[in-house]
């Protein structure tokens, strides 16, 4: 009886592996030779550099069974960072490291971050993007037909110009500012005097050098190292009025074609690439001698710093573009936020 059982089980063991097996070789056959990875900036910046460590973390610990090429400059879809998601959404793309500001138009909810001064230092924003917001936002970008893995960081993004130090609205009045494609972003700079003006990346550097625009506004690590101190920006001020989380996706049809274990693999490489990418984004910023702005000053940049009274006078203009937008972001979310920051270890 007991040879019979075992005789019984052995069989049923190698049937098991007769089916699964081929089932598994089918699966990893299905893998394409290369991912398609999207970025807006190139490893020179801290956002690319995120996408280069999560490929090289995935290639490494795939043993090469998922090899992923970046394409920087949103180069898949001709420079629109503003189609990016819609393209991931429909397979033109394969994976991508995102800005909340660019897929915020297809998905609402992701506006929320880039309400003007709702995050005061990085501890509001890691208390958002690491507790209940941001797994709401991930439940959100999953319904929506993405899978996202993991949080980095495009930085705090402050606001240059050609012309003088700005230090209070009235400084902004009837400045030409470049934006990025976000209704939300024309609301703010609206509001405060400016006059905002919609373009791509790869056209606001030869408009800032041509004098079509003034000024700007990004992280200091993206003003440093795309040199801008070189198209006329030189005057530079500090109000820290927004973050731009980035988020690490993959397509969904893409995901579903891998294995369960690499799954778990591209999704670990990506928590730990965005960990890493987000301190090369926050190098030099949050120690108390801030380096990079030195190094800023060093090239002849006038780095504005604003006192409390003078950065609540921005907080003040932009309070009904708070308030307007609360409603198509979601107002128990932005309550959330609001909470979690109050409550936030500094």
């Amino acid at each position: 009886m007991k040879l019979r059982t075992f005789l019984l089980s052995t069989v049923a063991a190698a049937a098991t592996l007769a089916f699964t097996a081929p089932a598994a070789l089918a699966q990893q056959a299905a893998y394409k030779s290369e991912y398609r990875l999207s970025l807006v900036l190139s490893t020179a910046f801290p956002w690319g550099k995120g996408g280069e460590l999560w490929a090289n973390k995935v290639r490494e610990r795939t043993q090469g069974r998922i090899n992923i090429k970046l394409y920087p400059g949103v180069s898949l879809i001709q420079g629109d960072q503003t189609r990016e998601f819609s393209a991931l959404r429909q397979g033109v793309i394969d994976m991508a490291i995102g800005s909340t500001i660019n897929w915020s138009p297809q998905v609402k909810q992701l506006n929320l971050f880039s309400l003007p001064f709702l995050m005061p230092d990085y501890a509001a924003t890691d208390a958002l993007t690491q507790g209940a917001v941001g797994k709401s936002l991930f439940q959100t970008l999953e319904k929506a037909g993405v899978v996202p893995l993991a949080w980095g960081e495009n930085g705090y993004r402050e606001i240059t110009n050609s012309k003088k130090p700005i230090k209070s609205p009235a400084d902004l009045k009837g400045m030409k500012i470049r934006v990025v494609g976000s209704p939300l972003f024309l609301d703010t700079f609206t509001a405060l005097g400016a006059n905002p003006t919609q373009m791509s990346w790869a056209d606001a550097q030869p408009a800032m050098a041509s004098g079509a625009v003034d000024g700007q506004e990004n992280p200091l690590s993206v003003y440093q190292a795309a040199k801008l101190h070189t198209v006329a920006q030189k005057y530079i001020t500090l109000w820290g009025y927004m973050n731009d989380p980035l988020v690490f996706v993959v397509n969904k049809d893409v995901w579903n074609t891998w294995t369960p274990a690499d799954r778990e693999i591209v999704k670990q490489a990506a928590i730990d690439a965005g960990k890493e990418q987000i301190a090369i984004a926050r190098k030099g910023l949050v120690e108390a001698d801030k380096p990079l702005v030195k190094q800023l000053t060093a090239n002849g940049v006038t780095v504005t710093e604003l006192s409390a009274a003078e950065r609540d006078a921005f907080v003040q203009a932009t309070r009904p573009v708070v308030e307007k937008w609360k409603g198509q972001i979601g107002a128990d979310l932005v309550a959330q936020a609001e909470k979690d920051i109050a409550a936030r270890k500094k």
